[in-house]
């Protein structure tokens, strides 16, 4: 029998090939079991849907290797990490950048970036008591997913041209600053 992970890539693989083709809200079911090699049934036995599945290809191919680095704590690795497995799929990255909406691509990876970052300030912050009530893990994280959205989803839109290792040191640069900073270094 075959295992889970082993249909969950054949059906990411059918689903990235088609995107490169097509606009992801033209693409059916049908047309990722038909280049996965499975039934109908099957993608509902792994997936809710298509977003259900492009959100497992964001998890598992572009920020899996965040969460490794991160409890190593090694930041700029799994940033470094992320831009890299993006610029692999470049053209795929670029086309579903274009989706808008409600499950939007952006969304998606905002959402995933919040989980993985709450995941590890949570387990962070267990036992201990907050020095300010209001900045749980919970906003913090967001805070965090929405800086590092922004910056993988501009360098995305803009044709992704800046290396994964500048990219990586940017934003490390950004997220150890404050405004003040910033407007004093920039002018």
């Amino acid at each position: 029998m075959e295992s889970k992970i082993s249909v969950d890539k054949r059906l990411a693989e059918s689903f990235i090939q088609l995107v490169l083709k097509m606009p992801i809200e033209k693409i059916t079911i049908k047309d990722i079991t038909d280049g996965a090699g499975v039934i109908r049934p099957t993608f509902y036995n792994h997936f809710q849907d298509k977003y259900d599945l492009l959100e497992w290809i964001v998890k598992h191919e572009l920020l899996e290797p965040l969460t490794l680095t991160l409890h190593r704590g090694h930041l700029e690795d799994g940033l470094v990490l992320i831009f890299t497995n993006a610029l692999k799929m470049k053209e795929f990255c670029i086309r579903a950048a274009r989706m808008e909406g409600q499950n939007s691509f952006e969304s998606i990876v905002r959402n995933c970036i919040w989980e993985t970052l709450y995941t590890y300030i949570s387990a962070r912050c267990e036992g201990r008591s907050l020095s300010h009530a209001w900045m749980t893990p919970e906003i913090v994280a967001e805070y965090y997913a929405q800086s590092l959205t922004f910056v993988v989803m501009t360098w995305i839109r803009k044709d992704m041209i800046v290396s994964p290792e500048e990219m990586a040191t940017i934003y490390q640069y950004i997220i150890h600053r404050s405004m003040d900073d910033m407007l004093h270094e920039m002018l």
